[in-house]
């Protein structure tokens, strides 16, 4: 069918893959980091088409007929009526707008009414947000904006030429905080609510739909927000799970359908296929295991999971509430973590690895707990992030998940998708793909772990933990 290319424009930098469309086989690859600082929150969106450029030259896209663009997520990209910057992108990692989202929540009734309305409750990082702290600390600047998009949407346009036409997709549409998973409509009353005015907003096309072709010829998919891409790239489906091992943590699955949660711990996404992808966070992961590090003495992660499995299934009685920064979920805002079960026969460094792992892995097992509660099946977890080699997660995370375990091999697995969207897209424009059904690539190479015999042990441990939640957090999760 041909060559394709997907590009992955992160925080911080620009990734190509060039892929053989039929199979997904990458032929060439190309980096390029971003000419900003790396914690910046106020960026010139030409350092990324700068970062885009650097990535492709050597002649990286020769011969490619299609590009699908994947990009950092949250980001908003203001713009005024001549599509001119009204000022610097705010990119995600921005927490200036936590009071924004907190006035956002109160001043339309609650969490329960953002969840219904658009599937998730306003957080800092998402544009809402970003768009009332704008008009709160930046009024002039915000009378200005008459068009809102994200990165992946501005890097589509311009590679496009800057056409009449501006696109997104209902993944990264899905992100802002103003457009419904579950209707798959803009809800302008909530910009309006958040900017003080209305604004112009991109045409969220279809999966399969492309954004444009540029005066060479050359076919532009719709893109998609980075999460989005990532998973399309690893091949996803129905029954298909992934728990990203950060400092913090997240559990995030596919599902045909788009969930409301009262309490807003899920927050509901769309995925590039069609389907749904409801994602539910946690506030501490890895950072559990790197304070445990520290608090025994252990050179690094490799070593404290070395010592984790001289201990035994349970740790001696040693249960961690691994809630050091408070929690999301369950809503616990301003508690702390506790270590409960102290004996002298479980004061011992082993116990406390191994209660370190177990605490980290149950905590995200409740958050999965939470999607199943609501209806979404998992069958098998895809685990992402450095932690996901370590031997000791590896060893307990099928048991206590119950489930098979899926350590993929580290890829761009973002830019991977946004090239197998513009496989579909072209495919789909030469009458050689259905629009439904997205090309067949080969999934991620990966080590496969089963819960096994374990199982039972492995369940023991999490109904340990759970215990000891609800003793001392009765009600966190409302039962």
């Amino acid at each position: 069918m041909g060559i394709v290319a997907g590009l992955d424009s992160s925080s911080e930098f620009t990734r190509i893959v060039v892929c053989d469309a039929d199979t997904g086989a990458v032929l060439r690859q190309g980096y390029a980091p971003h000419p900003v600082e790396a914690k910046a929150t106020d960026v010139d969106p030409q350092a990324w088409l700068l970062s885009l450029g650097e990535a492709a030259t050597g002649g990286l896209l020769e011969g490619v007929q299609a590009i699908g663009v994947s990009a950092q997520q949250h980001g908003l990209v203001p713009l005024d009526t001549q599509g001119a910057l009204v000022r610097p992108a705010l990119v995600g990692n921005d927490k200036r707008a936590q009071v924004a989202a907190a006035d956002l929540i109160e001043g339309f009734g609650g969490r329960q009414a953002w969840a219904e309305a658009v599937g998730s409750v306003p957080q800092a990082s998402q544009a809402v947000a970003k768009l009332r702290w704008l008009a709160r600390t930046e009024p002039e600047a915000a009378q200005r904006i008459a068009l809102l998009m994200q990165p992946h949407d501005w890097l589509v346009w311009q590679l496009l030429g800057r056409p009449v036409r501006r696109t997104t997709d209902r993944g990264a549409a899905s992100a802002t905080g103003y457009w419904s998973a579950a209707t798959g409509a803009y809800r302008p009353d909530l910009v309006e609510l958040a900017l003080g005015h209305q604004a112009m907003l991109p045409e969220v096309l279809g999966p399969a739909e492309a954004a444009g072709t540029t005066p060479e010829g050359l076919l532009i998919s719709a893109g998609t927000g980075e999460t989005m891409a990532a998973a399309f790239g690893l091949g996803l489906g129905a029954g298909d799970a992934v728990v990203s091992l950060g400092a913090s943590g997240s559990v995030m699955a596919v599902h045909h359908g788009a969930l409301a949660d009262p309490q807003g711990m899920i927050t509901s996404f769309a995925d590039a296929t069609g389907m749904h992808l409801p994602v539910v966070h946690t506030s501490n992961a890895v950072r559990a295991l790197r304070g445990t590090a520290e608090m025994l003495g252990t050179e690094d992660l490799a070593e404290l999971s070395a010592l984790a499995l001289k201990s035994t299934p349970g740790a001696s009685g040693l249960v961690l509430l691994p809630y050091l920064e408070g929690e999301r979920t369950p809503q616990l805002p301003h508690t702390a973590g506790t270590l409960s079960g102290l004996r002298r026969e479980s004061m011992k460094p082993e116990h406390l690895a191994r209660a370190a792992f177990e605490g980290m892995l149950c905590s995200l097992a409740d958050a999965m707990d939470v999607l199943r509660g609501r209806g979404v099946e998992v069958r098998r977890v895809f685990l992402l992030g450095a932690a996901a080699e370590l031997p000791a997660v590896q060893a307990l995370a099928p048991a206590v998940f119950a489930a098979q375990v899926v350590v993929p091999q580290p890829a761009d697995y973002a830019a991977l998708g946004a090239a197998r969207q513009a496989a579909w897209a072209l495919g789909v424009s030469q009458g050689k793909l259905s629009p439904q059904i997205p090309p067949a690539w080969q999934g991620a190479a990966a080590q496969i772990f089963e819960p096994g015999e374990e199982l039972a042990v492995g369940q023991a441990v999490r109904q340990q933990y759970i215990a000891t939640r609800d003793q001392l957090h009765p009600g966190a999760f409302g039962g």
